[in-house]
């Protein structure tokens, strides 16, 4: 039996592409989304009910994971690769004008929504020997991104949580995470519209990413090929953190 995936966050963007990647890879991939058109419309693109299962709901919310688990396996067999995508970013601004209703929302959704997808996939058997995790965080968990430092501040919590999720699960799970910088969708638009060009100005390589580009590494680490690889977090990020910016 081939892989099978719950990639969260899915309908559009970066979870989209991976969800992609992985139907093209051979997997049979569940995503999740807020958005019933949107995530109707991504199943669609990825082959349909043969190759993908849409499930509607919001990633904090245990009863949804609890759903997601549950049918994947029934539509699917069990579980043996979870993506977690999921991340909301409310505020932008300094950290001393930061709503604090917003920060907690975002540390719910980014980061303990995050552990709780682990902890639903691993009560279904992800923890038989094969099983994969990867995170999605950002290169703003690395180093300091004014404007949007709490949503920076919940992605170095994810690298951590990688780390300690990899020594925890190994040798049966390996757990990894992938840190991009700025890529083209609608959720980060905000980064770059209007100044496309003046922003890719500070990457090595010229370009902003686009969702491909995450999309490439996380089916990598999902990979036979990154079999001796734990707890790492791959950069993908067109060389912008070299420069000594986050993007």
């Amino acid at each position: 039996m081939g892989a099978v995936a719950i990639v969260t966050g899915a309908s559009r963007g970066i979870g989209l592409a991976v969800a992609r990647r992985l139907v093209a890879d051979g997997a049979r991939v569940c995503v999740t989304g807020r958005d019933p058109d949107a995530l109707a419309a991504a199943v669609e693109t990825l082959g349909g009910p043969e190759h993908a299962l849409g499930v509607r709901g919001r990633g904090d919310d245990p009863d949804h994971r609890a759903e997601v688990v549950a049918r994947a396996g029934e539509a699917f067999g069990p579980v043996t690769a979870l993506v977690n995508n999921i991340g909301i970013n409310p505020a932008f601004g300094p950290l001393r004008d930061l709503d604090l209703g917003a920060a907690r929302k975002m540390f719910e959704v980014n980061v303990l929504g995050t552990l709780g997808w682990v902890q639903a996939a691993l009560g279904a058997g992800l923890a038989d020997p094969g099983g994969v995790i990867v995170n999605v965080s950002s290169v703003a968990g690395l180093q300091p991104s004014p404007g949007i430092g709490f949503y920076g501040l919940t992605k170095a919590a994810l690298i951590h949580l990688t780390a300690e999720l990899a020594v925890e699960l190994g040798p049966h799970v390996r757990v990894n995470a992938v840190a991009p910088a700025v890529v083209k969708t609608r959720f980060a638009t905000a980064l770059y519209e209007g100044r496309e060009e003046k922003v890719a100005a500070a990457y090595p390589l010229r370009r902003l990413g686009v969702p491909e580009d995450v999309a490439g590494a996380v089916a990598f680490l999902c990979s036979l090929d990154a079999a001796w690889i734990t707890g790492q977090t791959l950069v993908v990020d067109g060389g912008v953190t070299l420069t000594g910016q986050a993007g």
